[in-house]
């Protein structure tokens, strides 16, 4: 098989499973098995391109010549684009299988409607991924955006649409009123806006204005939520916790941090960045972020809300990682957007199933509940230990890098990033001790303010769990987040030729 035919059917295989799915609506469980069969497909062909990654080839499909003049829709599979494909096409079949127990255990309706936006956004995901230039890439960030507002409205309530206006207006206000103008400015500069080992802005560009530029850049990705623009975060979470999943996790916020980070290394390149310290102020906007984040989150009682500004903090190592400019944090922060997309999305599966079986949103309220959702509280603290960054856990070597890259110079971050994980530690910890070692409260009251808040969770492997469906998935991600420390050299691995040709 062809590069470029591999590369069009691992887009295309979403299109499909939408297509599949709308066409087997009325049929829940052939619906079902359609999505489960198009995500095996899609992370099977996805995985493929990994040898070829892994030689030092960059795999092409050219599929119009001129979108705009000079600006072909072209896809190039490159280090940090392959690795961002295979956290997306990865936790899909995970994360279906997880939505098919919450969506029935929680009786939520539309969700045919559900399962094809999923999809579509996967599809999104891996255009941004493959992307070979900003004309492709914005294409298919918007499209992203598009697909992902029906998931985030889902409920069709006041406050699902408020939400989902505010989710709109932000991320299609900063893409179109700051990525396109820093798109547009980049190909006015450079002639061309192809994605380019060292960057394509050097000896284009006065160094005074580059600053500007990369502000226009940084926020112009909305999704990376850098504040102040990141309320549409907190205000998704009314969606149903598939989405949240997939909002922190599989698909949105890291089609943010991953622009950001594939900019900064293709676009304006890290000998440029790092001779003329245009990046600095970002460096100190990204540490602002992490630290007022997670002191916000200390204040949520609401459990995915706490989880939403955590994100928000988790992002902007990322950003921060990229900011540096040092091979070490590059290399730590694309290492974080799978470490953290692993720990983070079993997070939300806790956050999911503790709803469904035990209807119960807010930290408050779980005193006890380790004693009858162990597996549940168990995968819960395991994946919190990876987000703070406690070997033997994934998380730990993302943070490893990233301090290294600061320690290049820049110590104050990482004094940062050791505050920040500290923090971590005080909203995160605290839920699995009330949940094991607390008593349990006598509240027979159910939260009815959801639909489904009365179905049973006695339908798991224990009792008192959520059905195996939703169970299984967060046990196995909470062992993904084990098997990434041990894998992480793997994830170097592939990564490293982009510092060592870039840097």
């Amino acid at each position: 098989m062809s590069p470029a035919l591999t590369i069009a059917l691992c887009l295309a295989m979403p299109v499909v499973g939408a297509l599949l799915v709308a066409l087997t609506g009325k049929k829940p469980n052939v619906r079902e098995a359609m999505t489960g069969l198009a995500s095996l497909a899609t992370i099977a062909l996805v995985t493929t391109l990994v040898g070829p990654v892994l030689a030092g080839e960059q795999p092409e499909w050219v599929v119009v010549e001129a979108m705009l003049p000079g600006v072909p829709l072209a896809f190039r599979v490159e280090p940090l684009g392959m690795l961002y494909a295979l956290v997306a096409a990865g936790l899909w079949p995970v994360t279906s299988a997880y939505a098919v127990g919450y969506m029935r255990g929680h009786h939520e309706t539309n969700q045919t409607r559900f399962f094809i936006c999923f999809a579509l956004s996967i599809f999104a995901a891996l255009g941004i991924a493959f992307a070979a230039n900003l004309g492709t890439l914005f294409l298919f960030y918007e499209v992203l955006t598009l697909c992902t507002y029906p998931l985030v409205t889902h409920h069709q309530n006041a406050e699902a649409k408020h939400s989902g206006r505010v989710y709109l207006g932000i991320l299609m206000g900063t893409s179109v009123g700051l990525l396109l103008l820093a798109i547009a400015w980049t190909y006015a500069k450079a002639g061309t806006l192809d994605f380019r080992s060292g960057g394509i802005l050097a000896g284009h560009i006065d160094p005074a204005v580059l600053p500007l530029l990369l502000g226009l850049f940084a926020y112009g990705c909305g999704k990376a939520a850098l504040m102040p623009l990141h309320r549409w975060l907190p205000n998704a979470m009314v969606a149903p916790t598939p989405v949240s999943a997939l909002l922190h996790a599989v698909a949105v916020v890291k089609a943010g941090v991953f622009s950001i980070l594939k900019i900064v290394v293709y676009v304006f390149g890290l000998d440029l960045l790092a001779d003329t310290g245009a990046s600095e102020w970002l460096m100190w906007v990204a540490c602002f972020t992490l630290i007022v984040a997670s002191l916000i989150a200390f204040r949520q009682d609401n459990l995915k809300a706490r989880l939403a500004y955590s994100t928000i903090a988790q992002l902007a190592y990322i950003v921060l990682g990229a900011a540096l400019v040092t091979p070490e944090g590059i290399v730590g922060g694309g290492l974080h957007i799978a470490t953290h997309a692993v720990g983070k999305i079993t997070l939300f599966f806790c956050a999911g199933a503790i709803l469904v079986a035990a209807h119960k949103k807010n930290v408050s309220e779980l005193d006890g509940l380790g004693r009858t959702m162990p597996l549940t509280m168990g995968a819960f603290f395991v994946a919190s230990l990876s987000i703070i960054g406690v070997p033997p856990l994934g998380g730990s070597w993302s943070k490893w890098y990233l301090a290294l890259g600061a320690a290049d110079g820049h110590t104050i971050f990482v004094a940062a990033l050791m505050v920040s994980s500290l923090l971590n530690i005080g909203y995160l910890i605290p839920i699995p001790i009330r949940a094991f070692f607390f008593p349990a409260k006598d509240d027979h009251h159910h939260d009815d303010h959801e639909p489904g808040a009365g179905c049973i969770g006695g339908e798991g492997p224990l009792r008192g769990e959520v059905r195996w469906l939703c169970v299984v998935p967060l046990c196995l991600t909470a062992a993904g987040c084990v098997a990434l420390f041990f894998l992480a050299h793997w994830v170097v691995r592939l990564i490293a030729p982009v510092v060592r040709v870039a840097g």
